[in-house]
């Protein structure tokens, strides 16, 4: 069932509203690649013991034991991977409530399109679908916009 917004924008803000579109699709797919990557950390750290350092002394790229990391050197991309996702899942989080309230949507819509970002390719399906509904909508209102003044 599409959303419906609770009080209809006004055509002025259509120009907002797919800026605003744009914004939430970026931090999705950044969201959403950013969580595939934790899982796969997640997976190396958890079933193999290992995380990935880069440009340690063990080579280039290297998978080390959590113990020693710090012995071995270099640029530790696990961490790394886990910090970027936390502030990508916060802009997501910011671009989603800001397309709600351009929108003009429930405030239960932003919580179901949170939710995206929390559950491993989820982010991409929502995405997709908030953006049919969104330009179907603005689509919709600028024939009825034509129309009326035909």
């Amino acid at each position: 069932m599409p959303w419906s917004p609770l009080r209809v924008p006004p055509t002025r803000d259509f120009p907002t509203i797919r800026r605003s579109l744009l914004f939430y699709k970026v931090f999705a797919y950044a969201t959403g690649t950013f969580l595939l990557l934790v899982c796969l950390e997640v997976v190396l750290r958890y079933a193999f013991g290992s995380e990935i350092v880069v440009g340690g002394a063990l080579g280039s790229v290297a998978l080390v034991p959590p113990d020693q990391v710090h012995a071995v050197g270099g640029f530790n991309l696990s961490i790394a991977v886990l910090i970027a996702h936390g502030y990508l899942f916060l802009a997501y989080l910011v671009s989603d409530f800001v397309l709600i309230t351009v929108m003009r949507y429930p405030i239960t819509r932003f919580i179901a399109i949170a939710a995206g970002g929390v559950v491993p390719t989820l982010s991409f399906i929502v995405e997709a679908r908030v953006k049919r509904e969104v330009r179907s909508y603005l689509e919709l209102r600028e024939q009825q916009q034509q129309a009326a003044a035909a």
